[in-house]
């Protein structure tokens, strides 16, 4: 599906108005729309919803931002009952941009700005429909932040209330540092006792969430997640087989709780996780491999490391080449990692004869 207003030749104008707006503009439009409707929204959460619907009006974003903000604000116009109020709440938003953006806004604007909004209303409401029940959001904390190397950062969170996921799923993160952008991560842990929960970035290039999450934010900081969503890693129930993790990068993250999730209710499978790098120094979770290692005789974890001289002849490659070494005919393979890795593990795989159904890779979120 293609962004909101992508085809509106007035689309660049409506975003320089969007992003001449400051956050605080967040306080206006909940006044604006108390004003309209009293006690829709908690005040709270106003910045956080804010920023969401007015990103999605403007558009322009890629499919996993726009995914993410359908998944947020679908769940939002459900647990909020908003959908009946979903035109007060367009123009209450409308409203408060003409305001604060006033020497940019025009009457051609204001148009194209109407149109957004039927947009945007209709893509809320579809979303909405499939977007089940619950929370839409839950306010977290950084409660560490380490940096194994200096474009990794390893995240430890404390939700304010507990997140319900599972090993294996993604998660839609933001930071108030950057609203209203979101970006999809991994959990690295089955779910903890205490409620914490760890992620693993990598700051790219063109990155902006990724960017400030490895650079600017520091424990104390909050930040906001989304409803947790499968993303084809969860492991088969009906399946008993060994597996086979093939890890590239931060990839890392999902496999690492599938091993904690077997870890914590052991059924007799084996477990054999290749974690790809370029050299030794660049197995940025190697002290918690290796705990996990030494605490299960069922887990075997074998680094591939791509461009070290010094690697063992066995542990020298890509990891996909060091996982088909290590491959037997009755594993449910999972693998996650670069783009690059994927698209060619799938074809591979299939050719060499493993099936459809014992191979998992992640989806994508153009939705």
């Amino acid at each position: 599906m293609p962004t909101v207003i992508d085809d509106d030749p007035d689309r660049p104008s409506l975003v320089a108005a969007w992003e001449s707006v400051d956050v605080r503009a967040a306080a206006d439009f909940w006044c604006a729309l108390e004003d309209r409707r009293p006690g829709l929204l908690p005040h709270r959460d106003a910045p956080l919803f804010f920023t969401a619907l007015g990103r999605l009006l403007v558009g322009g974003d890629d499919p996993a931002n726009r995914a993410a903000l359908l998944l947020v604000l679908g769940r939002a116009y459900r647990h909020f009952d908003l959908l009946p109020h979903a035109t007060t709440i367009g123009d209450a938003l409308i409203a408060t941009v003409a305001r604060h953006a006033r020497p940019l806004w025009t009457p051609q604007l204001a148009v194209a700005a109407g149109r957004a909004r039927c947009h945007a209303t209709h893509a809320i409401r579809r979303a909405a429909a499939r977007a089940g029940d619950g929370p839409a959001w839950w306010h977290v904390q950084v409660i560490d932040h380490d940096r194994p190397s200096p474009d990794i950062a390893i995240l430890t969170v404390r939700p304010w209330r507990r997140l319900p996921f599972q090993p294996g799923q993604a998660v839609p993160v933001c930071t108030p540092r950057l609203p209203g952008h979101w970006r999809w991560l991994s959990p690295a842990n089955a779910p903890r006792a205490d409620g914490t929960v760890e992620l693993h970035v990598r700051a790219v290039p063109a990155g902006t969430v990724s960017h400030r999450l490895v650079h600017q934010v520091c424990p104390g900081d909050l930040l906001w997640f989304g409803p947790p969503l499968d993303t084809g890693l969860s492991l088969d129930p009906a399946s008993t087989g060994d597996l086979l993790l093939v890890a590239g990068g931060t990839g890392l993250a999902p496999l690492r709780a599938l091993v904690e999730q077997v870890a914590a209710a052991p059924d007799g499978r084996r477990v054999t996780l290749i974690v790809g790098a370029r050299t030794f120094t660049d197995l940025y979770d190697s002290i918690a491999l290796d705990k996990l290692q030494c605490a299960h005789d069922w887990l075997t974890i074998v680094p591939a490391l791509s461009d070290d001289p010094g690697a063992e002849p066995a542990e020298r490659g890509d990891a996909l080449t060091i996982a088909l070494e290590h491959h037997q005919p009755d594993q449910d393979i999972y693998l996650c990692g670069p783009p690059a890795m994927l698209a060619r593990a799938r074809p591979l795989l299939l050719a060499l004869g493993v099936p459809a159904a014992r191979l998992h890779l992640p989806k994508g979120f153009a939705h």
